[in-house]
């Protein structure tokens, strides 16, 4: 890392740029490709038209605690109308989520290999799609390690060599690369 160099997202005469250096932004895109996995849009067999015509799907609540993070219930006290909440937005939620993750790993993949840090210019259209992209990433760390509120310490037990560790420093660093880009936005909005 280069110490004295401001990374994250940054604003300046160039307007919205992503600096990073190679490695953190390989690391970022092995995490897009592991969210993708959980995302990735089912695509319809063709067995029932009208579903094609009506965008909409049959999709099973999830069993996973992360994947019901990204794609919760609808209504909360009525599990037929929240099938029927996911039945007409899950298939949506996903092509949206997907497209987020495609254009998020475009821009990354502009950054070159090694220690290096690299300034990449970023649309408000990217930004957008950046924004989710890491809420998403936090939604499921956040999950993954029990985490439900911003102060909670769930280290406190761990041990050094706990795995949970490396994880809930991704955690904190998508924390903080999400906050350097609404510092951005939000400035660039006044």
């Amino acid at each position: 890392m280069v110490f004295g160099t401001r990374r994250g997202f940054v604003s300046g005469r160039r307007g919205l740029q992503l600096r990073l250096e190679g490695n953190e932004a390989a690391v970022l895109a092995e995490l897009l490709t592991q969210l993708e996995a959980m995302v990735e849009p089912v695509e319809p067999d063709g067995s029932h038209p009208l579903e094609e015509l009506l965008r909409t799907s049959d999709p099973q609540r999830p069993d996973d605690p992360a994947l019901l993070r990204l794609f919760p219930d609808g209504y909360l006290d009525d599990p037929e109308a929240a099938g029927e909440f996911r039945r007409f937005t899950e298939r949506g939620l996903r092509e949206q989520k997907h497209g987020r993750l495609t254009t998020a790993t475009e821009l990354l993949s502009t950054i070159p290999s090694g220690d290096h840090v690299h300034d990449v210019a970023v649309s408000p259209d990217q930004a957008e799609a950046f924004l989710g992209v890491l809420n998403d990433l936090r939604l499921v760390l956040g999950v993954r390690l029990g985490i439900v509120s911003d102060d909670q310490d769930v280290t406190e037990d761990w041990a050094d060599d706990d795995p949970r560790v490396a994880t809930f420093a991704a955690y904190q660093w998508l924390t903080w690369l999400q906050a350097s880009l609404l510092d951005v936005m939000a400035t660039g909005r006044r």
